[in-house]
């Protein structure tokens, strides 16, 4: 009885499904009023023709990334200067300087916390997911003894750092509406960005999903602060 009921209830929400009653009219508004969907859903299927279709690279040769190959000019003028390579690691750590700068000072002087929060899971779950994947420093990697964390130390590739802490730090100048400040930084964050593909500091992935990991902390750090009465110190 319980199984024959089961099956009615399923069939009777089969018979009223959403799609079957869609018309020509329903389809065209979706193309029209949803655009960006509809070109993520036309991104999904070309992917998938890629992904089933393309060799794998084999487990000797090194990964291949696309923006080592648009890099790969820069890579070797820095590579036949160094003096100039050591001056670009130099000004990225005063960037990072002012990304830490700017996060603390939300917390510590404005008694905002939200990007101080971010940043903390941020690179929590950096060293997570670094430590348990460690991936192999590409070959054309250009070291500098200016560039941060500063003394050619070792560091996690996956994910960037860099990239991400200046997402955090931009998306709350944004909220703020300091948009000069915020510009400042996007700017010097692709700059930031083309630097670090240009000296194999990090692979095209770790890069991007440094900016994903950035809005995603940055969206979670406000959910804890919306929901949790922050005593002392911590308070809003």
């Amino acid at each position: 009885m319980v199984k024959k009921n089961s099956s009615n209830s399923i069939f009777s929400c089969l018979r009223n499904a959403h799609f079957l009653k869609w018309t020509v009219g329903d389809l065209l508004s979706v193309a029209l009023y949803h655009p960006i969907p509809c070109a993520f859903a036309a991104g999904l299927l070309f992917f998938m023709g890629v992904e089933y279709t393309l060799s794998m690279i084999p487990p000797t040769a090194p990964p291949f990334d696309l923006g080592f190959i648009a890099t790969a000019t820069l890579n070797r003028l820095l590579a036949a200067r160094p003096a100039l390579n050591t001056i670009l690691a130099a000004l990225n750590t005063v960037f990072v300087g002012m990304q830490t700068t700017y996060i603390l000072w939300t917390w510590l002087i404005e008694g905002r916390p939200r990007a101080t929060i971010s940043a903390l899971f941020m690179f929590t779950c950096r060293g997570i997911l670094g430590y348990v994947t460690q991936l192999p420093l590409p070959e054309e990697f250009l070291g500098s003894g200016a560039d941060f964390p500063v003394g050619n130390v070792s560091f996690f590739l996956f994910y960037s750092g860099h990239v991400a802490a200046s997402v955090i730090a931009s998306l709350d100048m944004k909220r703020m509406q300091r948009w000069k400040l915020a510009y400042t930084f996007d700017i010097l964050n692709v700059l930031q960005f083309i630097r670090l593909l240009t000296t194999r500091g990090h692979y095209t992935i770790d890069l991007a999903v440094g900016v994903g990991a950035g809005i995603l902390f940055d969206s979670l750090a406000g959910k804890y602060v919306d929901t949790k009465k922050l005593p002392g110190a911590l308070s809003m």
